[in-house]
Order: C-alpha cells, then sequence, then structure tokens
C-alpha cells in the first residue's frame, strides 16, 4: 500500500467528508438551489456547502494555513509559507446537469510551489494523490502518463471557451490544428480530472487557457509525479498561477506545444 503523509491524509479526508454530501446533492439535482454567478458559470448550495466543510477540516488539522478557494474571498495565515488552494467542486455545471464527472481538488502550495494535491470523484470513487517527490497514485495504484510518443495515435483533452469568454476563434484554430493530425480531442468540463486522466495515461495531453489556480493546483502536481511535463501555454513555468496551462509526457509535450502556439487574436 502506499505511504501517504499526515499532509495527504488531511487532504483526503477534507475531500471524503465533503463528497459524502455532494453525492446526496446529486442524488437531487433537481431540487438545488442555483443562482447565477457569470455566463455559463453556476453556483449551486451544494459548491458551497462543500467548500465549508473542507475548510473546516483543513483549519482543524492545520490552524495557521492560508486559503484560496473558489467561492470565497483569499485568506491569508498566520504562516505565510503555507497556503491551501481549493475547488470545492470542479465540474458544477456537468453537476447540475446530472453528469457524473466532477471532482474535489485540493492542494497544498508551500512558498508558491505546489507540493502535494488531492483531486476526487466522488461518483466513481476515485482518488488521485500525489506529494513532491514521492509519486502519483489513483486510490493506491501507482501512475505513470502514457508512454506514447506519436502524435497521430494520441489523445487530447482541453477546454473550450464558453458564453461571455474572449477567443472563441482563436481556440477553434488552435483545436483545429490538433484534430487535423491527433486521435482525437476530448471535453469533459473538468481541468482537475483532465490532469488527473493526462496522469494516468488515460489522455496523452492536456492544454486550456483562462484558468485559475484552484482548476489546475492539485492536477499540476499529479502530473509531473507521475513523470508528465506542465508548462504554461507559452513554455512558461507557473501554470498554477499564469492562467495557461499545457500537460503531457517529454515527447508530446514539445509536439503539442507547436501545435497549440497561439494564433492570430481573435
Amino acid at each position: 500500500m502506499a505511504f501517504r503523509s499526515a499532509n495527504i491524509n488531511v487532504m483526503v479526508g477534507a475531500a471524503q467528508k465533503a463528497a459524502r454530501g455532494l453525492v446526496r446533492d446529486f442524488g437531487e439535482v433537481e431540487q438545488l438551489q442555483v443562482s447565477v454567478k457569470g455566463p455559463s458559470d453556476f453556483v449551486s448550495t451544494a459548491d458551497t456547502k462543500a467548500e465549508r466543510t473542507i475548510k473546516a477540516e483543513l483549519k482543524k488539522a492545520r490552524p495557521d494555513y492560508g486559503f484560496l478557494m473558489e467561492e470565497s474571498a483569499p485568506e491569508d495565515g498566520r504562516d505565510p509559507r503555507h497556503r491551501w488552494i481549493v475547488d470545492p467542486l470542479d465540474g458544477t455545471t456537468n453537476f447540475l446537469h446530472g453528469i457524473p464527472h466532477f471532482a474535489i481538488s485540493i492542494a497544498l502550495e508551500r512558498d508558491r510551489e505546489i507540493i502535494a494535491g488531492v483531486v476526487l470523484n466522488p461518483i466513481t470513487d476515485e482518488l488521485y494523490w500525489a506529494e513532491k517527490g514521492q509519486g502519483a497514485f489513483m486510490n493506491d495504484r501507482r501512475l505513470r502518463v502514457a508512454a506514447r510518443r506519436d502524435v497521430g495515435i494520441s489523445l487530447f483533452a482541453t477546454g473550450i471557451p464558453f458564453r461571455g469568454k474572449p477567443g472563441h476563434a482563436a481556440f477553434l484554430e488552435q483545436m483545429g490544428r490538433v484534430m487535423a493530425v491527433s486521435a482525437g480531442i476530448r471535453r469533459m468540463g473538468v481541468a482537475s480530472l483532465d490532469l488527473a486522466f493526462t496522469a494516468a495515461g488515460r489522455f496523452d495531453g492536456f492544454w486550456e487557457s483562462d484558468l485559475q489556480p484552484w482548476d489546475v493546483a492539485a492536477g499540476v502536481i499529479l502530473v509531473r509525479e507521475a513523470g508528465g511535463f506542465v508548462t504554461e501555454l507559452g513554455g512558461g513555468p507557473d501554470p498554477v498561477h499564469s492562467g495557461t496551462i499545457l500537460a503531457a509526457n517529454q515527447t508530446l509535450h514539445a509536439a503539442l506545444k507547436d501545435l497549440v502556439a497561439t494564433p492570430a487574436a481573435a
């Protein structure tokens, strides 16, 4: 059995406790109270309830750490080096449409570097976790990124800009280039799981723009600890805070980077 550190155990415990509430709410998705947060972006009572649960559990275990969470304002801790980065419900739109593909994502940042991450799909009970230097796992199985080197047999994942977001034409140009040479593209709607699937070798690579730290923080360490490369779209070193991400194995990372190089502004 893979060894889980105290930090990973705290994160897993918080995710599993919040997951129980999400599973209950998912069973009654038609009755959820839903408020509009922005164009095509909804927040439910389930989302905020999960965030409160996670925050309470993490605070109980590590009272001095700060927080960066999707549904509430950033909170500085007494310990300035450590911060939790949390998405209590990544894939809210899937959740609200009854699609069983969503996740809880929790990462631990030390001095702006992600040192541990947990991604949990409450419906499939697949728990992805990784810690710096210790490898990446799904439940207790060690993960490795796919070994494919040929773009022509590779399957890639991405996120499509939705209503109210810029760059639709530019994205379609990007996607067209990848479609023309690859085995296919998937758009699942959950960046944390796209990265977890890349770490597990299910996807050969993933790219997306206009992201927030809580969308990708846990997924970044999953891919890196599974032997993959993760950068900004242009190759920069900070995919967590930059808003863009590109993840794959070493060979495909270079090929995908060339394919999704930013086209003319749209």
